[in-house]
C-alpha cells in the first residue's frame, strides 16, 4: 500500500532521527529536493534518488556531532491532497559547538503514488551552521 502524504512526512521524521529509511528512497525517479535558501556550496536542487543519496553521504559525519534528544514534526494539510507543509523540530547536544541546540525547520512535500515527487526544504543556513561549528565557513563564504 502506497504512503500517504502524512504517512510519508512519518518516514522523513524517522529518517531524521536516525530510525528511517535513506531519504533518498523515498522519493520518485523523476523526484526532485529544491534548498530554496540553499547557503553558499549547498546545491540549490538535486533530481533524482541517485544524487540525491550521493549528496547525503557526502554530510553524513554531521550527524555524529550532534546527540539527537526528540525530533518533532507538526503536519498541515493543504488544499491539494498530494501535498503537505511538515513543521520539524529537533533538539539535543552539540558537540561541534559544545552546547545545546534547538532546530527547525520547514518542508513542502508533494507525494504521488507513494513517493516523493517534491520536497522543498526551507533550512535555517544560520542555525545550522552554529549546531554544527562552522559559522565561520558560513560567514567567510557570504563574503566571496
Amino acid at each position: 500500500m502506497a504512503l500517504t502524504p502524512r504517512e510519508m512526512i512519518e518516514e522523513v521524521r524517522r529518517m531524521i532521527a536516525g530510525d528511517g529509511p535513506e531519504f533518498s528512497s523515498l522519493f520518485a525517479a523523476d523526484g526532485v529536493l529544491r534548498f530554496p535558501f540553499a547557503p553558499p556550496g549547498t546545491p540549490a536542487e538535486l533530481s533524482g534518488p541517485e544524487a540525491i543519496q550521493k549528496y547525503y553521504q557526502a554530510g553524513e559525519s554531521t550527524k555524529e556531532l550532534l546527540d539527537m534528544a526528540e525530533v518533532e514534526t507538526v503536519v498541515h494539510q493543504t488544499d491539494d491532497p498530494e501535498v503537505v507543509v511538515a513543521e520539524f523540530s529537533h533538539n539535543g547536544w552539540s558537540h561541534a559547538a559544545q552546547e545545546p541546540y534547538t532546530f527547525r525547520a520547514l518542508a513542502v512535500a508533494r507525494v504521488r503514488n507513494g513517493q516523493i515527487v517534491s520536497y522543498e526544504d526551507y533550512i535555517d543556513s544560520i542555525a545550522m551552521a552554529r549546531m554544527l561549528g562552522r559559522t565561520r565557513e558560513l560567514a567567510d563564504a557570504l563574503t566571496v
